[in-house]
């Protein structure tokens, strides 16, 4: 009774019951009860009557809560249930167990919680195990970065490949002009599909013969291939929206209605302003306007280039320090003894795994943010939640949106537009996919054994494998565990010496 008569617990209850009006109606039935008006009720005698009456009515609480309740079911049931725990929860006979509930490690609840706490935790450990390990490693062998391998001596001789990459903008430029003839009826439509088959081709060649017939360090022939793909890509999307956009401004009716779905103001213009925006934005889908931030955060900015330098120096230091040694004291792994080669494998896959998170975290994260903050570009979901992956086919469609989103837009979809089955159209999408891999990693290497295209079309199973494992055992972790083993374990590693290795015996053969 003390418990329940304290001034906060009344308060409490009092305020909760007042906004259903369940307090209101108790009091104007203890005053009837003692029949003494409610104008009255600031008499010495009232009080004290009330006072009486109210001290009486706490021992009858649950019976009193009842018969409110049931006068305000529709109005205030809610909030007389409230009234009525919060009175309760302080009651020994107060139940404690009201529900099933799960643990939060079990494999019905694990994946409902947060489990930030656990994340730290992770860092911490890592950072203090990988922290003695990078001392023993130092201690042991010394320090080991040598800039050879992406810097050779004839870095400095790479000049065509810097003078390619800046003649890639003649490209852009071409297509802009093929557009404006169209739109000023100056060519015909299959003049102008004819003019860009020609610029994407030529923006995609050009860089591949130049590294060819050039000796270049091999991170020169990565970065002028990386550059030659995404103009490829953008200058792809270029083409093929302003020619839907053209379908679609010939009917007024169906403009107007895929606006009003896509909830976007905007015409089909050829604009020189809109087509430079787009080639320096982190996106490959054209689209006349995108949406917009208000500002430049200078500070974030500043902050996420430090975060940058630091991040890329540690993955420059894990490959010259680990990845390096591990690689040049290794035989191929498709020759020699096979339980070497696992050891090598699974040797490489720590210091791979921990570039290839690197690698993700400055280029999707850091710089693909940094861009879209000076260019106040609006949408930023370069990824998704990849490390979730149930399976391999969802890993793909969350890993690099961009790219993602290009080949859903310009592949996948017009391939089911033109009648092609689900399966024919991944299956194209893969292969493009792959042979994009080979030339960013063959053409530099001057290596052509399609290590990187098998790779990337062995998924095309892996695919059918990790879904038809989800589906029957409707069990998250499968598929995400199979993941990690492909890509982490196995995959990537075996690629690394492959390409090392064939890189090494060309450069040999040639000395």
């Amino acid at each position: 009774m003390a418990i329940l008569g304290s001034p906060e617990i009344l308060g409490a209850t009092s305020s909760s019951a007042d906004d259903g009006g369940a307090h209101h109606a108790t009091l104007r039935r203890r005053q009837t009860a003692l029949s003494v008006p409610p104008s009255d009720s600031s008499s010495p005698e009232a009080e004290s009557a009330i006072d009486d009456r109210h001290d009486a009515d706490l021992s009858y609480d649950n019976e009193d809560e009842e018969n409110t309740a049931k006068e305000n079911e529709e109005s205030s049931n809610v909030d007389g249930t409230d009234a009525m725990a919060a009175k309760l929860t302080f009651r020994a006979a107060a139940p404690t167990h009201r529900k099933n509930k799960e643990s939060p490690l079990s494999s019905d609840a694990i994946f409902k919680q947060s489990h930030a706490g656990l994340f730290n935790l992770c860092i911490v450990v890592l950072v203090a195990v990988n922290s003695r390990l990078i001392i023993e490693n130092l201690m042991k062998y010394g320090w080991l970065i040598k800039a050879g391998f992406w810097f050779s001596s004839t870095s400095l001789s790479d000049w065509p490949l810097l003078m390619c990459c800046l003649c890639l903008p003649v490209f852009p430029l071409g297509a802009f002009l093929v557009e404006k003839l169209v739109k000023l009826k100056y060519v015909y439509e299959w003049v102008a599909v004819f003019l860009h088959v020609i610029i994407t081709t030529t923006a995609i060649l050009l860089p591949v013969v130049v590294i060819l017939r050039c000796d270049s360090a091999v991170l020169s022939g990565v970065t002028l291939m990386l550059f030659a793909c995404i103009v490829w890509l953008k200058l792809v999307s270029y083409a093929h929206t302003n020619y839907d956009l053209r379908v679609l401004a010939k009917s007024l009716d169906k403009w107007e209605a895929v606006s009003r779905y896509w909830n976007l103001d905007y015409s089909y213009d050829v604009s020189f302003k809109s087509l430079v925006y787009f080639m320096v934005a982190p996106t490959l889908c054209y689209q006349p306007s995108y949406p917009q931030t208000s500002c430049i955060r200078k500070g974030w900015v500043v902050r996420q280039l430090i975060k940058l330098i630091i991040f890329t120096g540690f993955m420059g230091f894990i490959i010259e320090q680990y990845i390096n040694p591990i690689v040049q004291n290794s035989q191929h792994p498709l020759k020699g003894n096979l339980l070497y080669a696992i050891e090598r494998v699974l040797k490489l896959s720590v210091p791979n795994l921990y570039v290839w998170l690197c690698m993700f975290y400055c280029f999707f994260h850091l710089w693909l943010n940094i861009l879209a903050e000076l260019l106040c570009f609006g949408d930023r979901e370069f990824y998704k939640d990849w490390w979730n992956a149930k399976t391999v086919e969802e890993y793909w469609r969350m890993w690099n949106m961009p790219v993602h989103k290009w080949i859903v837009r310009h592949i996948y979809c017009p391939c089911l537009q033109n009648g092609l089955p689900k399966m024919v159209a991944v299956l194209i999408a893969f292969l493009v996919s792959a042979i994009f891999h080979e030339l960013c990693i063959a053409v530099p290497c001057h290596i052509f054994k399609f290590w990187a295209f098998s790779g990337i079309m062995l998924q095309v199973p892996l695919v059918i494998v990790t879904s038809h494992l989800q589906d029957k055992f409707k069990n998250s972790m499968v598929g995400n565990m199979m993941f990690w083993f492909f890509f982490c374990i196995f995959g990537q590693p075996m690629c690394v010496l492959l390409y090392y290795h064939d890189l090494m015996n060309r450069k040999a053969s040639a000395r």
